[in-house]
């Protein structure tokens, strides 16, 4: 395989959100590179259809957006984090608007909507649900106004290059090509695992790249068990799965059972707007009860105009699959949806490694606790990647660019006879059924168990991207796993069925290092 060596101030791994917007900070400060493994708007941004939540409307306070938040993290919230999620919110969203950003309105007024957990209308949505792609839009035109920004997309990020307990770049691979791109600062900001999981939402490319490769590097790894499961994705036998907003709920459809009995009112007192947690082990419970492999959203009770209004993409997508929104009964599933986990960062977006920083659902900053908010994820990639940018800035001020060494063109190691396919799926499937929605310490056992079989292939010199996703999938189903093992209670997204009660330790983060393995902070 050819090698090269490229050089450039600073280095984000990850075109969503976070990546874009910590690139539009850094921008007037140097050079740019921004690394994504597939086109640059295939990322889990594009995909965010609810909205994005931000205490805006004249009925909301930001004390009030806090505290939501607070109670939805069932008390594992860094309150800092929290605090400075909220209070910066306002002016990024109207800082998006100033940008060219068209939210859908109601008049001349911004329209909010609920969602589950949230005690007021705050969520800002845009062309109904399409939410997503409307910030990807705004962010990369205004990434292109800026000449210093370089995209290099079906670009994937093998390594972190460390020196002297430094990163000074990546080592990635581009056009069968082993690139060595040396910076002054490197951002993670490659989103999250929901890939690991037979059952997701996200899209291919999230395999949890860049937890896995902060891991090898040396960096701690924070509340990887808490995984959250996404209680309403699409369900056929015969068709993708797609993810079905909590907007719906928010405006008023219900869940039903295969025998269309209305089931939440009698799990949790917020009924059908409960947090996500809890619906997804309803409905699991519901399942279970009943038999069936899934249970049914009903919108029939709403008006069919404005149905179509408000959900255009889920309208048209159900569609295609003979589902009528407006008329049908919706078949749905939970699946893996968003991990509040990740690369250990304080509010800065510095990690444990120097020269390393991390945003977005990569990054474990401690604002989401156990248990995401709805609709704060896009909102904490805008707050905490620009300030991640900034952060990395200033630190690049004192550090040289680094000399680029060569890149090695060693002889092509061998690799072990892998069926790559066939390891993937069964991990995945592993993942699902042993450390998913309901866990004990028998079924995580088992999936330990499993993973240790494979564990050459952690050892073993892999090149291809294909190669490294599967190493990658396997590092963190590991380290989920562990850490699933080590809290012996439950809260918030994580539910050990051994352990109902939240344990002794709840209180307590658990960290990953590869140095010192899983243990409590």
């Amino acid at each position: 395989m050819k090698s090269s060596v490229e050089n450039t101030d600073f280095l984000i791994i990850g075109g969503g959100v976070a990546g874009l917007r910590a690139a539009i900070e850094l921008a007037p400060q140097g050079r740019v590179i921004v690394l994504t493994k597939d086109r640059l708007n295939e990322g889990s941004t594009g995909y965010a259809q609810g909205g994005i939540a931000v205490a805006l409307s004249d009925e909301d306070e930001v004390r009030i957006h806090y505290e939501d938040t607070i109670n939805a993290g069932d008390g594992l919230c860094d309150e800092e984090a929290v605090r400075s999620l909220v209070e910066k919110g306002p002016e990024f969203i109207l800082e998006l608007i100033s940008w060219g950003a068209e939210f859908d309105k109601e008049g001349s007024k911004l329209d909010f909507t609920m969602e589950a957990a949230h005690s007021r209308k705050r969520i800002l949505h845009s062309h109904g649900d399409s939410t997503g792609k409307e910030l990807e839009r705004v962010l990369v035109n205004k990434v292109r106004t800026f000449p210093s920004v370089s995209k290099y997309d079906f670009s994937f990020t093998r390594d972190l290059i460390i020196e002297d307990g430094r990163c000074i770049g990546v080592s990635a691979i581009k056009n069968d090509e082993i690139k060595n791109i040396f910076a002054r600062a490197v951002i993670l900001a490659t989103g999250g695992a929901g890939r690991l999981f037979s059952r997701t939402t996200n899209p291919p490319i999230t395999t949890a790249d860049g937890m896995a490769i902060a891991y090898r590097a040396g960096a701690v790894l924070k509340d990887m068990e808490f995984v959250q499961f996404h209680p309403t994705s699409f369900y056929s036998t015969s068709a993708p799965q797609f993810l079905l907003s909590e907007s719906l709920r928010g405006e008023g459809a219900f869940l039903r059972n295969i025998n269309g009995k209305r089931f939440m009112p009698e799990y949790h007192p917020m009924a059908d707007l409960a947090p996500r947690d809890a619906v997804a082990r309803a409905i699991v419970s519901e399942m279970v009860k009943t038999g069936a492999p899934h249970v049914y959203l009903d919108l029939t009770h709403l008006e069919a105009p404005f149905t179509k209004k408000r959900f255009p993409l889920i309208y048209s997508t159900c569609l295609t699959f003979n589902v009528d929104i407006t008329k049908d009964l919706i078949p749905v599933s939970p699946a893996a949806h968003y991990i509040m986990g990740g690369v250990k960062t304080n509010l800065k977006g510095e990690t444990s490694i120097k020269g390393l920083f991390a945003a977005g659902e990569v990054a474990c900053t401690g604002v989401h606790g156990a248990n995401r908010l709805a609709s704060n994820s896009l909102l904490e990639g805008l707050v905490f990647g620009a300030e991640t940018g900034r952060t990395a800035a200033q630190y690049a001020v004192n550090i040289k660019k680094p000399d680029a060494a060569p890149a090695l063109n060693k002889k092509n190691p061998e690799t072990p006879d892998l069926d790559l396919q066939k390891m993937k799926d069964t991990m995945r499937r592993t993942m699902w059924d042993k450390v998913g929605i309901i866990r004990c310490r028998e079924s995580l056992s088992e999936a330990k168990n499993k993973f240790n079989e494979w564990d050459h292939v952690l050892k073993a010199a892999l090149l291809s991207r294909q190669e490294l996703e599967l190493k990658n999938m396997l590092t963190v189903s590991h380290l989920i796993t562990d850490a699933c093992l080590l809290r012996e209670g439950s809260i918030g997204a994580h539910y050990r069925s051994d352990f109902k009660d939240r344990g002794k330790n709840w209180k307590r983060h658990t960290e990953c290092q590869r140095e010192k393995g899983t243990g409590w902070a």
